[in-house]
Parts: C-alpha cells; sequence; structure tokens
C-alpha cells in the first residue's frame, strides 16, 4: 500500500496550517506549526506564492493532505466529481468523505485518519457484516460500520458524530444514514481553486 512516510508535521508547515494529521497532537503546544510558523527547508522563511497556479496548487496539496490520499488516486476522485451530477467541488469532497478511513475518523474510532487507516489495515472493522481491510472502500447509504475490538481502539473523549451518521450504542455500530451534503462538507479549503487548476 503506497503511502507518505515523511515527518507529517512537515506538511502542516508547509501548508500553513493546522491539517490535524497526528490527532491529538495538533491540539497541545508541542504542534510543529505552533512552535515554527516557517515553512520547512533551508529558504522557507522567504517562500511565498503569488502566482495564481501555484495559489491553486497548495489548495490542492492541502486538500490530498487532510484525507491521506496521493496524487494519482487523487485525480481519480476528481475525474470522478467531474462526471457525477451536481457542483464538481462539493462531489470531490463528498468522495473524500465517503472514504472508510474517514468514516472510521468520523465516528470517532481513532484520533485521525492515518490511525484510521491502520486499524483498518489490521482488519478490526466490519462493513455491512463482512471484515473490511481496504482504506479506500467508498461506503453508501444505508451501510453499517462496527468496530470488531473496542479495547484496540483509540475513542475520541467528548466527541459527537456528524449528522449523516447513526450510532447504535445497543447494537454497536455505526450506520452510514446518508452520505453529507452543503455546510457538512466545508473543509479550510477552495475546493473551487482545485477544480480550477483540473480544467487547465
Amino acid at each position: 500500500m503506497a503511502r507518505t512516510t515523511g515527518p507529517k508535521c512537515r506538511l502542516c508547515r508547509r501548508e500553513g496550517t493546522k491539517l490535524y494529521l497526528k490527532g491529538e497532537r495538533c491540539e497541545t503546544e508541542k504542534c510543529a506549526l505552533t512552535r515554527r510558523q516557517t515553512k520547512p527547508g533551508q529558504h522557507g522563511a522567504k517562500r511565498s506564492t503569488t502566482t495564481q497556479y501555484g495559489t491553486q496548487l497548495r489548495e490542492k496539496q492541502k486538500l490530498k493532505r487532510i484525507y491521506g490520499v496521493l496524487e494519482k488516486q487523487f485525480g481519480l476522485y476528481v475525474t470522478k466529481a467531474f462526471k457525477s451530477k451536481g457542483i464538481a467541488s462539493e462531489s470531490l469532497v463528498q468522495i473524500l468523505e465517503s472514504r472508510l478511513d474517514n468514516v472510521v475518523y468520523r465516528c470517532g474510532f481513532a484520533t485521525s485518519r492515518a490511525e484510521a487507516r491502520q486499524l483498518i489495515r489490521r482488519g478490526l472493522f466490519k462493513l455491512n457484516g463482512h471484515i473490511a481491510d481496504v482504506p479506500s472502500i467508498l461506503v453508501r447509504s444505508g451501510d453499517t460500520l462496527s468496530p470488531i475490538a473496542f479495547d484496540k481502539l483509540h475513542l475520541k473523549q467528548g466527541y459527537t458524530i456528524p449528522s449523516w451518521l447513526v450510532a447504535n450504542v445497543k447494537e454497536k455500530y455505526v450506520k452510514i444514514d446518508r452520505l453529507p451534503f452543503g455546510d457538512e462538507l466545508k473543509q479550510p479549503v477552495n475546493t473551487q481553486l482545485i477544480v480550477e487548476y483540473y480544467s487547465r
């Protein structure tokens, strides 16, 4: 499975905003972006993005890194978003939100999407009653997600799951009631610039 293995805090510093790639650490004083505001590298303090292309590229990189998706797969999601009905920018975020690793993260079963991917690869979740070990599976309305062993999960304390997910505490599963839309798709990214980047 291809993945980014470099330092995650460096990515946040490069984008100049918190991407919450390391879960709870990003909320503490240990966050690298809090300690060092400059971009990484020898000439980080002098770097600046002024061109339209550069701005579009940074927005694209930001969204990619938030969801932990590599370039080729991200391009496939963009192509799928362009072919879908509705606004392409919203369709793209909706596709990314419906990834299994993101759903595990949104349910509060993991403190970050990277941790969610690791738990899925270990086979700790069932999707519709069957073990799912592929983080990139796209869930659909009506699907159910249930953890196999709660003792191996790092549950997020005081976390409220999004309105498009319904938790059944008695049966110990989460149902995907519907896919997110509208304000539920908001990210600290200008997705319209990403659409313009791929429309060149």
